[in-house]
């Protein structure tokens, strides 16, 4: 019995101290674990304060005691440390991602889509055992930027009953429901996640017609690098209804247009197509013209009306590239943007504009013209054609224009300043290369978003205007052999070593 009451007051605080755990956790005063550990925490506390309180007090007054209560005192505070900090770190917790392409941190545009967000976007994710680390963390991170984002993980074999009211083919699919909205997919990357996320929360679509009875790239060629099967997938993710549209068999451009597009027309325009894209412009309409190098003399004519002045040149830039080895230069890397314009304010990566022909803004009452694109300083526009196209060489010549060149134009119009009595305006995108956009080069490098940065600032939606998510690649982080000594002494030898003294020294002081 006597031992009994001795232990009983390090069972009560143990008792106690679990009870009060249980409730941080919990927030649950009537959870039955909490009420008995508390109650029995209490009691014994008690019983030990009355039959054993004289002892109690006595001992505090030895030395060995207070020594054990500082040192159990100490320990308190440091667990209770340890405790807070890894409360606050969950609650305000903050990401860095120090790779360079930024692998682990979420593109600009899905920012942007989350932060549209209007109401709950729930997702569900359908995994083998309801897990799927990899698109798990990747969710984690959209709901970490809206908290409007819920996620659940379900295991199929668990939930039959939800794989059969979301129609789920297959493991490892994403159910979105947003409103009304829903939507399944089974790639789980951040552009699949992103894109089926702009598609529910914008059902609306515009559409997006490309002009075609001229030789113009098809867009379902997907097997042909001029193909254009690669652009139109890429506008379709952003929620556009891409169409084709025979203008010379119509009598003017469908009024629900809400972009026109034409790229690299191998035959002149005829003069009832170009007077229907002009009264199209007049009317607030939007085109997107990709230029064909060389040719194009009739949009070259009609772009000259609306502020774009396009050279019969092609820009060469033969600056040498480390392993390209010698080369014509005709496919010349720009990476000086207009960063006033909404299309390139946020552009600081490189864009390829392959066979690319100058496009200058030029003045004309009523109309802004920009230069959105510039290509190096070491570049020139080549007006010697024949000599690049037949001979495969290039000068820069007297004849010549020293870059930088510009090879893209945004166009703004207000109708009233053209002399139209209407409220709107027009606005036009030229790109001296319509080859930038086809299959073999929409991906290279930034081309796709320039691309689509270019078609949402003309239909109006500036909100989509980012740089969009890109596959993960390795990064490295290269050390010098000083750098890398410096690191193994402080790490290996300086750091332990100085911990074995302070410690040595401690022990030579209390020994």
């Amino acid at each position: 019995m006597r031992k009994f009451l001795q232990i009983s007051g390090i069972s009560g605080l143990v008792l106690t101290a679990f009870g009060l755990v249980a409730f941080f956790f919990t927030g649950d005063a009537t959870d039955l674990y909490v009420l008995i550990h508390l109650a029995l925490g209490v009691l014994c506390l008690l019983v030990y304060l009355v039959t054993q309180g004289g002892q109690l007090i006595a001992s505090m007054r030895r030395r060995s005691t207070r020594y054990g209560l500082h040192a159990t005192l100490y320990s308190l505070i440091l667990i209770g440390v340890l405790i807070l900090v890894n409360f606050l770190s969950t609650r305000y917790h903050q990401r860095w991602d120090l790779t360079e392409a930024k692998v682990f941190s979420l593109s600009p545009q899905t920012i942007k889509v989350l932060g549209q967000l209007a109401q709950d976007l729930e997702i569900y994710g359908f995994f083998e055992k309801g897990e799927n680390p990899k698109v798990t963390d990747l969710i984690k991170s959209y709901a970490y930027h809206s908290p409007r984002v819920k996620f659940t993980a379900v295991d199929p074999d668990r939930h039959p009953e939800k794989t059969k009211q979301f129609k789920i083919q297959q493991v490892n699919t994403l159910h979105l429901s947003y409103g009304q909205e829903t939507t399944n997919i089974t790639d789980g990357t951040e552009e699949a996640i992103t894109n089926a996320i702009s598609k529910l929360t914008k059902p609306t679509k515009k559409n997006v017609l490309f002009l075609t009875g001229h030789g113009e790239p098809k867009l379902d060629d997907k097997e042909s690098p001029q193909g254009y099967a690669a652009a139109k997938a890429a506008l379709e993710n952003e929620n556009y209804q891409v169409k084709e549209l025979l203008l010379s068999t119509q009598e003017k451009v469908p009024p629900e247009t809400s972009l026109l597009i034409v790229a690299a027309p191998e035959k002149p325009l005829l003069e009832h197509e170009t007077a229907a894209i002009d009264a199209y412009l007049k009317s607030g309409g939007r085109l997107l013209a990709l230029l064909p190098s060389p040719g194009g003399d009739s949009l070259k004519s009609f772009l000259g009306g609306w502020g774009v002045e396009v050279g019969d040149d092609i820009v060469v830039d033969q600056q040498i590239r480390l392993f390209a080895g010698p080369t014509l230069g005709v496919e010349p890397i720009a990476e000086t943007y207009n960063l006033s314009h909404p299309i390139t304010r946020e552009f600081k990566e490189r864009t390829l504009f392959p066979l690319v022909r100058s496009v200058e803004p030029a003045k004309k009452d009523g109309i802004e013209a920009i230069s959105l694109v510039q290509t190096g300083a070491t570049s020139w526009a080549e007006k010697d054609l024949a000599g690049i196209f037949k001979q495969g060489r290039a000068a820069l010549g007297s004849e010549d224009k020293k870059g930088p060149i510009s090879v893209a134009v945004a166009v703004t119009a207000t109708l009233k300043n053209l002399g139209i009595e209407k409220e709107g305006e027009a606005k036009v995108v030229a790109v001296g290369s319509a080859a930038f956009a086809n299959n073999r080069y929409t991906n290279i490098f930034f081309n796709r978003d320039f691309f689509l940065n270019a078609a949402n600032w003309l239909v109006g939606q500036e909100e989509m205007i980012s740089i969009r998510p890109r596959s993960i690649r390795s990064s490295r982080f290269q050390l010098t052999e000083g750098e890398g000594a410096a690191i193994f002494y402080l790490s290996f030898l300086i750091l332990p070593e100085i911990l074995l003294i302070i410690g040595l020294a401690v022990w030579w002081r209390r020994r």
